[in-house]
Formats: C-alpha cells, sequence, structure tokens
C-alpha cells in the first residue's frame, strides 16, 4: 500500500463511517476498483478505531454521564434514571453482534467481502432503509427509548457484519421503524457502536500490523496516519450528520446507494473489476 492509498482510504472511512451507506462496503469498493486489490477487513477494523474516536470526543459528556449513571444506578436502585437504562441499552445490544462476529469472523474477512454481495446489499438495504423512512412514525425521542427499542437496534446491527449494509443504516432503521425520531434513532446508534466497532478494530490489531498474504498491505505507520486521518474527517462527519437529520430525510442517502450499487454491478457484469 502506498501513503496516497492510506490517506485516501483514511478519508474514505472518516466520511463514510457514519452515514448510513456502509463504511466497509466503500473501503473495500474503492480500493478494489481504483487500487486494484483489496486492503482488508484488518485494514477496515482498525482505521474504524479512528472513527469511534470522534464518537468519544463528540460525545464525551453524554458518554461519561451515562457511565457515571450506570454505577450509581448499581449502586443504589433509587438513583436508576434514564442514563443508567441507557447503559444497559447500549450492553444489551451489544451482545448480539459480539457473539456472531467472533463466530463469523472468518467469513466476514473473506467471503463477505466479495463486491458482487456489497453491491447487492448497497441496493437491497437502500429500500430497508426507504421503509423505514416511509414507515417509521419518528414520533418518540431518545427519553422514551426503551428496552425493546435497545434490543431490536442490537439486533439489526448484526446486519452490518456484511459490507455494503452499513451499521448507521441497520441501526438506525430499526430506530425508525420502532417509532424513534431520527435524531434519537441516529444518536443511539453512534452510541451503541462504541463497543462493537472498538473490540472489533484492538481484536483485528495484530492481524493489521502484521500483514501477510496478498492484497494492501499497511505499513504500521501508514495504518496509523489512515486513522488519525479518519478521526479527523468523522470528528467533522458526526456534526453534520446530525445536524443534516434534524431536516431532511434517509431518502438522499437511499439514492445514493442504489446509483453505487448499480455502477458497481455494471463494472463486475463488463469485467473492470475483480469481484474478490
Amino acid at each position: 500500500m502506498t501513503w496516497v492509498q492510506a490517506i485516501v482510504l483514511g478519508v474514505v472511512q472518516g466520511l463514510t463511517e457514519f452515514l448510513p451507506v456502509s463504511s466497509s462496503g466503500h473501503l473495500r469498493i474503492v480500493s478494489g476498483v481504483f487500487f486494484g486489490d483489496d486492503a482488508g477487513a484488518s485494514f477496515t477494523a482498525v482505521t474504524q478505531l479512528g472513527t469511534e474516536a470522534a464518537v468519544l470526543v463528540y460525545f464525551a459528556r453524554d458518554i461519561f454521564r451515562i457511565v457515571a449513571a450506570w454505577f450509581r444506578g448499581l449502586a443504589d436502585s433509587a438513583r436508576r434514571d434514564l442514563d443508567y437504562k441507557m447503559g444497559w441499552y447500549v450492553i444489551i445490544a451489544t451482545i448480539p453482534i459480539g457473539i456472531l462476529g467472533f463466530l463469523f469472523k472468518d467469513q466476514i474477512r473473506t467471503g463477505a467481502r466479495n463486491l458482487w454481495l456489497i453491491a447487492t446489499m448497497l441496493i437491497v438495504f437502500a429500500v430497508v432503509i426507504a421503509a423505514a423512512e416511509h414507515f417509521g412514525r419518528k414520533q418518540r425521542p431518545i427519553e422514551q427509548l426503551t428496552t425493546r427499542d435497545g434490543l431490536l437496534m442490537g439486533a439489526a446491527q448484526c446486519l452490518s457484519l456484511i459490507p455494503g449494509v452499513s451499521r448507521s443504516g441497520a441501526t438506525s432503521s430499526a430506530g425508525l421503524f420502532a417509532g424513534l425520531t431520527r435524531e434519537a434513532a441516529v444518536r443511539f446508534s453512534f452510541l451503541l457502536a462504541i463497543p462493537a466497532v472498538t473490540a472489533s478494530g484492538l481484536f483485528s490489531l495484530p492481524d493489521a500490523f502484521e500483514p501477510a498474504g496478498e492484497g494492501l498491505n499497511a505499513s504500521g505507520s501508514q495504518l496509523l496516519v489512515a486513522t488519525v486521518v479518519a478521526f479527523v474527517i468523522g470528528f467533522a462527519s458526526i456534526a453534520w450528520l446530525l445536524k443534516f437529520v434534524a431536516n431532511h430525510s434517509l431518502y438522499w442517502f437511499v439514492g445514493y446507494r442504489i446509483v453505487l450499487g448499480f455502477v458497481v454491478l455494471g463494472l463486475l457484469a463488463g469485467g473492470v473489476v475483480s469481484a474478490t
């Protein structure tokens, strides 16, 4: 991997991580179409540490408040408020993806990165997002989040193990189907991603820093720079997305996903790029 490729992929990760367009799918598409090979699942997982660090910084006050409330609630049942419950919602909702991610880690790193699958999922899940936007009542603020909402969004997060689905797209759509407002669904989606993405990135560090085999293998310094770039771009993306969803629907992303999916399918059918 060259330095230009590492920086470009870091920018792509930062721009797409929080949008419902699939950052892992975009990294696979960009590396395959423009660079001729796959940067790999480990590279994706580690650079996601940069964007999750952006979440930690951006939501530091909220995260500290929730963690503190969770510990207070454990010690004193009379102090179990919404933040205490929010802590449990994140913990419970993270369990499914933790189990499935561990069980299917080999498939996630190999077969799931096929561009035919990614392009198809971009299109298929665009329909799901559109349905959530159309049928979701969008009436309940985050203060009305329930255990059922957490479980539903946690189950939906498991779909993001397939590149092309989108973690934020899956969890936000589940929240909309449950009747949450866009802002509530997206905000909880950010919080929900922290444990799963951080664990995935840390778990992938050994493979990423000691690359072997074919593909775009990044050096340790390239991986570090790509992660820092993802952090900077990702931090700006969070602020933009929260403002955007407060005033616009998710249909904008639906159209983009469908166009990109069909473009990639066309490139594959024409033999311009390889699926694996």
